[in-house]
């Protein structure tokens, strides 16, 4: 897993807004609309994402209509999931993460742990 390059970024972004498979030509006329990068540079990155796994597509003609394999939530709890992964000391890790965040950004983090957290069944201590 990696960390997109800008322009990567920059597709991925456009189709997650996007929300449904695009062309190309659809990403290009969506991205820096005072400076578009050539069709054939968004083509070519898209092509890759494909091969990487980040894309899939679907036949439009003689187009491709690509879309994401993952959400961009996905995405960002994978790239979290990866820096963790690089630290041996997991709870300090955590720590130090979640001293950084905004109240609402912890109580965000709580609500999701309630929710991960197991119910106890009906009759149970």
């Amino acid at each position: 897993m990696h960390q997109f390059g800008e322009l990567e970024a920059a597709i991925m972004d456009r189709l997650w807004a996007l929300g449904k498979p695009a062309l190309v030509r659809e990403v290009v006329d969506g991205l820096r609309p005072d400076r578009p990068p050539a069709y054939t540079t968004v083509m070519t990155v898209m092509e890759n994402l494909y091969h990487k796994g980040w894309l899939e597509r679907e036949r439009d003609g003689r187009a491709w209509r690509y879309m994401p394999t993952r959400s961009r939530s996905g995405y960002t709890a994978a790239l979290m999931q990866e820096a963790l992964e690089t630290n041996p000391d997991r709870r300090t890790a955590l720590a130090h993460f979640v001293l950084q965040l905004s109240p609402r950004d912890a109580a965000l983090l709580q609500q999701a742990l309630d929710s991960a957290r197991p119910r106890p069944e009906p009759g149970e201590a």
